[in-house]
C-alpha cells in the first residue's frame, strides 16, 4: 500500500500542478505563458521522481504502469491497484482546482488544437508517448527510478514534448491525467484518443527497447 499510495500522491501533485499552471494561465488571460506551463510540467515531473522513485518507482501513469508490465518489469497483478491509485490521484487533483477556481472552463482538460483532425492528434499523442516511454525504459528498472540522471531526464523530455506539442494536443501521454479533467469539466468529446494513445505508444517504446537492446528490457536486474 505504501507504494500505492505514493503514486497517489505523486500523481496528485504532478496533475495539481501541471493542471494548476494551464488553469491560472485560463483565468488570468495567459500570465503563466504556454512555455510556463512547459517548465512546470517538465518540473514537476522530474521532483516527483526524486521524491517517490525509490518507493513506487514514480509511474504516476497508466500507459507507463502496463508498459513496465509488459516489459516483465513490473508485476502485472499490481497493475489494478497503481492505475486506481494513480487515477484517484489524478480526480482529487482536478477536485481540488474546481473548488479553487470555479470559474474555469477546463481545468487543464486536454484536445486537439482547431483545425487539427482526432486522427492526427492521435498520432501526435501516440508518438509522444513512445518517445517518453522509451527514455524512461532507459533509464530505470521499473520497480524503482534510480540514479541522479534518471528524474532529469524524464523531466527533460516531459518538458520537450509539453514545449513543442503542447499547442497541438496538450501533450497528455497519460491517460490519467486527460481522464480527470475531461469528466469534472464535461469536455469528452476527444477522450477517447487520450486513453487510447499512449497505452499504444508504450507498447511500441518496449518493443524497440527490445530490438535495440536484446533481452535487457525485459530483465529487472538490467
Amino acid at each position: 500500500m505504501k507504494k500505492a499510495i505514493a503514486e497517489l500522491i505523486g500523481t496528485f501533485t504532478m496533475v495539481f500542478c501541471g493542471c494548476g499552471a494551464m488553469t491560472v494561465n485560463e483565468i488570468t488571460g495567459g500570465s503563466i505563458t504556454h512555455v510556463g506551463i512547459a517548465i512546470t510540467w517538465g518540473l514537476v515531473v522530474m521532483a516527483m521522481i526524486y521524491a517517490f522513485g525509490e518507493i513506487s518507482g514514480a509511474h504516476f501513469n497508466p500507459a507507463v504502469t502496463v508498459g513496465f508490465a509488459f516489459a516483465k518489469r513490473f508485476s502485472w497483478k499490481d497493475v489494478p491497484k497503481y492505475i486506481l491509485f494513480q487515477t484517484t490521484g489524478a480526480f482529487l487533483a482536478i477536485a481540488v482546482l474546481w473548488v479553487l477556481f470555479p470559474e474555469s472552463q477546463s481545468f487543464g482538460h486536454t484536445y486537439p488544437a482547431e483545425g487539427f483532425e482526432p486522427y492526427k492528434a492521435f498520432i501526435f499523442e501516440l508518438l509522444l508517448t513512445f518517445f517518453l516511454m522509451l527514455v524512461i525504459i532507459n533509464v530505470s528498472t521499473g520497480s524503482k527510478e534510480i540514479g541522479t540522471m534518471a528524474g532529469i531526464a524524464i523531466g527533460a523530455v516531459i518538458l520537450l514534448e509539453a514545449m513543442f506539442a503542447g499547442p497541438i494536443t496538450k501533450a497528455s501521454m497519460n491517460p490519467a491525467r486527460s481522464l480527470a479533467p475531461a469528466l469534472i469539466s464535461g469536455n469528452l468529446q476527444h477522450l477517447w484518443l487520450y486513453l487510447i494513445a499512449p497505452f499504444i505508444g508504450a507498447f511500441l517504446a518496449v518493443i524497440s527497447c527490445k530490438l535495440v537492446k536484446d533481452d535487457q528490457c525485459c530483465d529487472e536486474n538490467c
